[in-house]
């Protein structure tokens, strides 16, 4: 019997208005685990290359991973998957709180939605059974109203993940959000979502997930709790806030749009950090039965940038983009700023980066009163910081040229624009240096979802994962790929299986215990290298799907962020990347023909993938 998983999936056909249950063997999960390996695998399969992001050929995916819903830890995740319309290639966006395990719970470990309705709608789940609903009412509120409005008709106990107004006008810096504040904000998924008139996704059940033994399940998790890595504590007290002033103090953190020195201009950067952001806290908040509970809840606004209380804390991405990088040290207009995006559904990180942008742009003479709505766009101005991320949300003005982000707003301006936009492959970087982070610079280029700080080998990991070479020199470019494609591969399985990042690096002791959780939850006999296997096999899968968009690997960083030229003061001085140094080794050890710029041949064939092959090697 298979374990971890319901064993259905979901098809909604908007155009027709029809919806139909599938099964899948238990060796598709074995091998993608859920998530985004088996989105991958599914849209490669099933929908033809060339299709409009935004037509109705598109296929969008929620899905959920082999452990989401389930007594490991961490399980809260999902994943959207389609193809994106910022990158024209593979597009996910990883999101936690409750949708996750209530998708589980209502029946099924994935929905795909084809075609496009003609009327605003939304999909109701309830317990396996599933409905196509009129949205109308809901049409153009924020997340934040839709939620209360469909909590009121169908139950409190409804988990929802909608679309705010960016989405519905097709922003391609949009965000799917739930939770009023959890957001699966990348790759443009959001735009795709508008484009089918897709409004939400209604959840509700108390289905359980099949399990060898429950009992063991719960000793297991019991224990791992009572063993979670001290680090842990600090994850919980701060959230990721806490790690601020250490990016600001290295360099790594944003500052005027990646051009300056975070501690030489913008010295104030303690005022928005991780004690002052605590001390606006309301309360804490977890996402779906996490130990650790790193979210918080704001207390109401006190000063001239209005938010109620509850607005959700921001991140630190969010703190560094709208912070840091715009030389902003009004902490309540970044949480006015995060509370903006949570509402219109928008990504925080993509929207900093088009302020920044736009701020360069003034500065240097390209953009002027006039095309700005009359704004002062400068470093530090709050209030216009504030007034343009609140047309951008809306579409309106100016806020229009920067709703598809910083690759086409420059298109659209020109006049030079294009060095000041600073993207991989049309997604806007996120708030992590290159120059001086090696990691970063591989996760950015070299995986298929390009400029994402949550994707490639070197984020946070319990002890185990990480097995440094002999004379393993962690500041050099050279010389990492075998070390980065381990915790990679190690990267791609928990985000596959619906685990949390900062849990799976905090809860897990070693990642034996994680491998044990694995094996506890499946009842599979499953082994650390088959894990690594199997994430390289993810990570193909989902190369495969660009290289069949004729997308080649590695993506192109801009110069600034390789070093060309290279800073002159900070932390981070005289440092310049050198393309092949930086890529070649990891994309080598994944397999990929570096000529082609997709995966080789013969990997594919070694990682069970011969038909991909056939496809990609004609």
């Amino acid at each position: 019997m298979a374990h971890g998983f319901m064993g259905k999936i979901l098809w909604v056909d908007l155009t027709k208005k029809k919806i139909k249950e599938e099964e899948l063997d238990e060796k598709m999960w074995r091998d993608y685990l859920g998530g985004y390996g088996l989105g991958a695998r599914i849209l490669f399969d099933r929908q033809k290359p060339g299709v409009d992001p935004l037509g109705k050929d598109n296929i969008l995916g929620l899905v959920t991973g082999v452990l989401t819903g389930t007594p490991a830890l961490g399980g809260s995740r999902y994943i959207m998957v389609g193809k994106s319309p910022l990158t024209g290639g593979w597009g996910d966006a990883n999101s936690g709180g409750n949708v996750g395990p209530a998708l589980k719970f209502a029946g099924y470990d994935a929905v795909f939605f084809t075609g496009k309705s003609d009327k605003p709608v939304y999909l109701f789940i309830n317990n396996g059974k599933a409905e196509i609903k009129d949205a109308a009412k809901i049409w153009g509120k924020d997340t934040f109203e839709t939620e209360d409005i469909l909590r009121a008709e169908l139950g409190k106990d409804v988990e929802i993940a909608c679309i705010g107004p960016s989405g519905e006008k097709l922003a391609l810096t949009a965000a799917v959000m739930n939770n009023k504040g959890r957001a699966a904000a990348r790759s443009g998924l959001a735009a795709v979502m508008g484009s089918k008139k897709l409004k939400a996704i209604a959840l509700k059940g108390n289905m359980k997930i099949p399990m060898p033994d429950e009992q063991k399940a719960s000793e297991m998790r019991k224990n791992l709790i009572a063993n979670m890595r001290p680090s842990a504590k600090f994850v919980s007290d701060f959230g990721t806030p806490g790690i601020f002033n250490p990016c600001v103090e290295s360099d790594d953190a944003p500052c005027k749009n990646w051009a300056g020195v975070t501690t030489i201009d913008f010295p104030q950067y303690k005022d928005i950090g991780g004690q002052p952001t605590i001390a606006k806290q309301e309360k804490k908040y977890g996402c779906w039965h996490c130990p650790i509970a790193c979210g918080g809840h704001m207390k109401a606004s006190t000063g001239e940038y209005k938010y109620e209380a509850g607005a959700h804390k921001p991140e630190y991405e969010t703190l560094a983009m709208f912070g840091s990088n715009l030389l902003n040290d009004n902490l309540e207009s970044i949480i006015k700023l995060n509370d903006i995006c949570n509402r219109y559904g928008l990504d925080t990180i993509s929207a900093g980066a088009c302020i920044a942008f736009t701020i360069e742009c003034y500065e240097n003479g390209i953009l002027t009163k006039k095309d700005t709505d009359g704004l002062e766009m400068k470093w530090g101005n709050t209030k216009a910081i504030v007034a343009m991320t609140e047309k951008l949300a809306k579409r309106e003005g100016f806020g229009n040229i920067l709703a598809d982000g910083v690759k086409i707003a420059a298109k659209k301006i020109g006049k030079g624009s294009e060095k000041y936009a600073m993207h991989v492959g049309g997604e806007e970087i996120a708030a992590h240096d290159t120059r001086g982070g090696p990691g970063f610079a591989i996760g950015y280029g070299a995986e298929p979802t390009p400029g994402r700080h949550t994707q490639g080998g070197e984020g946070p990991h319990p002890p185990g994962v990480m097995i440094e070479p002999p004379g393993f020199d962690r500041g050099a470019y050279k010389g990492r790929g075998q070390y980065h494609k381990r915790g990679a591969c190690v990267c791609e399985v928990y985000n596959a299986a619906g685990i949390c990042m900062i849990v799976f690096g905090d809860g897990y002791g070693n990642l034996g215990q994680f491998v044990e959780a694995m094996q506890t939850i499946t009842g599979w006999d499953i082994t650390m290298d088959e894990l690594l296997k199997t994430g390289e096999r993810i990570y193909n899968i989902r190369l495969a799907f660009n290289a069949r968009e004729g997308l080649k690997i590695p993506f192109e960083l801009p110069e600034r962020m390789m070093g060309i030229p290279p800073k002159k003061v900070g932390p981070r001085a005289g440092i310049t990347m050198n393309k092949e140094d930086t890529f070649n080794e990891y994309l080598e050890a994944m397999g990929v023909d570096l000529k082609a710029g997709k995966p080789g041949k013969k990997r594919l064939e070694e990682l069970g993938m011969a038909d991909v092959a056939k496809v990609l090697w004609k």
